[in-house]
């Protein structure tokens, strides 16, 4: 296996290090998503809910506290410290909180589509350098040497191409499993946004007829 890596010339090593930039950022990426943004949003909004059913605006704001390192904890934060407001105050300091939000739960995720596409191009780089040196070998070599020549450069040019494809397709794969969950995290965040603007709203519209 190292021989072949090693016969595949320097573009290998290229593509290897592009593979190691790009496993990193889906290490640290999946890492974000998967355990750091992880949390029982029905669970955390319930208790959300259970103080401001009793018109207690100010535990539902501590509760919020509680789950401020996660986005949602922000968001719900954002509309209840404006609860006091019109419903056009409340919605836009949410939709703020929530554009806010989403850059930093799609962060660099784009990124892998980038190695993905970098790696592929430098195996088609490596593979059309390998058989540029193939050819001009076996214009100058002697008939005895052309054949290990061509052979030669055919394989540096295989090589290169497989490499790269080996590490653009989990790169691809990499990219669409941490898109999914970041948009699915960010409807979970826009979902519990809307129920908290209509518990408010509904909360408002009782007060003015008591």
């Amino acid at each position: 296996m190292l021989s072949l890596f090693h016969n595949g010339g320097m573009f290998m090593y290229v593509i290897l290090i592009v593979s190691i930039i790009a496993f990193a950022l889906f290490c640290e990426r999946a890492s974000f998503l998967y355990f750091r943004l992880k949390l029982d949003t029905d669970k955390a909004f319930q208790k959300i809910l259970i103080p401001l059913e009793k018109m207690n605006f100010h535990a539902a704001v501590e509760e919020c506290s509680q789950i401020e390192n996660h986005p949602m904890g922000r968001i719900l934060k954002a509309g209840l410290l404006k609860s006091d407001k019109k419903d056009k105050e409340i919605e836009r300091a949410m939709e703020e909180r929530i554009m806010q939000e989403i850059p930093r739960v799609k962060a660099r995720i784009n990124l892998l589509t980038m190695f993905a596409n970098i790696s592929t191009l430098l195996g088609l780089l490596g593979t059309i350098v390998g058989l540029i040196t193939a050819f001009q070998g076996v214009s100058s070599a002697s008939e005895a040497a052309k054949q290990e020549i061509l052979a030669s450069g055919i394989s540096v040019a295989m090589l290169t191409t497989a490499f790269g494809l080996i590490v653009a397709i989990p790169c691809l794969a990499g990219f669409y499993i941490l898109n999914n969950r970041g948009d699915f995290l960010i409807d979970q965040l826009e979902e519990k946004a809307l129920s908290l603007f209509n518990m408010l709203s509904s909360l408002k519209q009782e007060r003015s007829l008591q």
